[in-house]
């Protein structure tokens, strides 16, 4: 079932001759997609032979994302600790597709478990990553724009507001006016005042590829940018439990008032994120439901 309304779905067939007509060097490997439960909410992927990944969008809201990954990506990846999915071609549109695209070394591994991780050592990589991305130069960098992950949380409080009664229409396991205080509260937390830094935006578990229990890679960066660290020090609730979150959080080393905008960016894309992907992303949904729990178990 397609998540979104405006999907435009790249086939095997497209990629194959996409890859055929640009890049001639991987012609003659197999073109498969990934199982389903490897998707997310704005490609669709496919494997190319045994060691490329494909990228399509699926959505125009992800069209940029080649473009920036091949400006940026190669000027990030030595700074940081761990891989992160360079491309090795930019595509153009073709045989019927519509958006660029790009092709990306494949990783190998797996992701930690989608509903919390309590691993301690996980929660230090992840935030050692952070914060060497959070330490290269941003001059030049693309500004996070209102609305969008490292602005400033009051760009996206309408949103917020507006989904809040059809979610009292459900039984989605919190209650409703305890998250919209716990929403007052994180924007109640002062902006970030100090000079913006590279944020990855996202680092949720099916964004992250560990080996043998280790951060091996991040990847994903459709959410890059140069804003506000908060969404970075999200991770301790969007990714980690127990004793990991506490170390996240300790590692990353933020104010309390990043952390309470941290709060405000699990909070505002899990509330809005249940209504919107309630019947097509269970899966999605479901995340954003445990999400609300913890932060308002986090500012009561």
């Amino acid at each position: 079932m397609p998540i979104h309304e405006d999907e435009v779905r790249a086939t095997v067939g497209q990629v194959r001759r996409l890859v055929a007509a640009q890049c001639p060097q991987w012609a003659g490997l197999p073109v498969t997609p990934l199982p389903d439960e490897l998707e997310g909410t704005d490609h669709v992927l496919f494997r190319i032979g045994d060691e490329l990944v494909a990228r399509m969008p699926k959505i125009a809201g992800a069209v940029d994302q080649a473009d920036a990954d091949a400006r940026w990506l190669p000027v990030l990846a030595p700074h940081l600790p761990v891989r992160i999915p360079v491309p090795l071609h930019l595509g153009a549109p073709g045989a019927g597709y519509p958006w660029r695209w790009t092709v990306v070394p494949w990783v190998v591994g797996g992701t930690p478990p989608r509903l919390g991780c309590d691993d301690v050592l996980l929660a230090r990589e992840l935030a050692a990553f952070a914060r060497a991305l959070h330490r290269v130069d941003p001059a030049g960098g693309p500004v996070k724009p209102p609305g969008s992950r490292g602005s400033a949380l009051r760009h996206v409080d309408d949103d917020v507001r507006r989904v809040l009664p059809r979610l009292a229409e459900h039984d989605d396991g919190f209650d409703v006016s305890a998250a919209e205080a716990a929403w007052d509260a994180c924007l109640a937390a002062p902006d970030w005042d100090r000079d913006p830094v590279w944020i990855h935006g996202d680092l949720q578990p099916g964004n992250l590829i560990t080996d043998r229990g280790r951060l091996a890679a991040v990847i994903d960066f459709g959410a890059l940018g140069v804003g506000d660290p908060a969404p970075d020090v999200a991770p301790a609730l969007w990714t980690f439990t127990g004793a990991a979150r506490d170390a996240y959080r300790e590692a990353i080393g933020y104010d309390d008032a990043t952390w309470r905008r941290a709060c405000g960016w699990a909070l505002a894309p899990s509330l809005t994120g249940i209504d919107y992907y309630r019947h097509t992303f269970p899966r999605m949904a479901e995340h954003g439901r445990r999400m609300v729990r913890a932060v308002i178990a986090e500012l009561a």
